[in-house]
């Protein structure tokens, strides 16, 4: 991948549980905690909350794209995304992601659907993840296949 357009740096010391995280450019500062679900005493965000907030501005940032290509006008659109971490069954750990994708101004239920279908074949979360962990669409409530 020669053609990077960008890199994010960040380092990290302490893990999860007690660790504290920071972005080379410092825009990024943060208390990484367990949360108190998972028998941690919370006070600090985690990786599972950290993915929620990245790839929901990622998602909308290629629904913006794919919008920008149709000529549509999408409104001040909103993700409301769910990042869960379960037991694998085999001594590990694996995610699934929600994202509820709130399109105001696209009335027709069929053009928000094609819209949000056309944001995960951009998005770069969208294509890291796939076929690796469920990711579950809806666009303006109506369920994305």
């Amino acid at each position: 991948m020669a053609d990077k357009l960008y890199t994010a740096k960040a380092h990290v010391t302490g893990g999860r549980a007690e660790g504290h995280g920071r972005s080379s450019d410092g825009a990024l500062e943060v208390d990484l905690r367990l949360p108190p679900e998972m028998g941690g005493a919370g006070g600090g965000t985690n990786p599972e909350e950290l993915f929620a907030v990245g790839y929901a501005a990622c998602f909308e940032g290629a629904l913006g794209v794919v919008a920008r290509r149709a000529k549509a006008e999408t409104g001040d659109a909103a993700i409301d995304s769910q990042v869960s971490l379960s037991p694998d069954g085999k001594g590990g750990f694996q995610l699934s992601v929600g994202l509820d994708v709130t399109l105001p101004a696209i009335e027709d239920p069929a053009t928000a659907v094609e819209l949000v279908r056309a944001a995960h074949q951009v998005c770069p979360y969208s294509n890291a993840t796939r076929g690796n962990i469920e990711v579950v669409l809806t666009a303006n409530g109506a369920p994305v296949d």
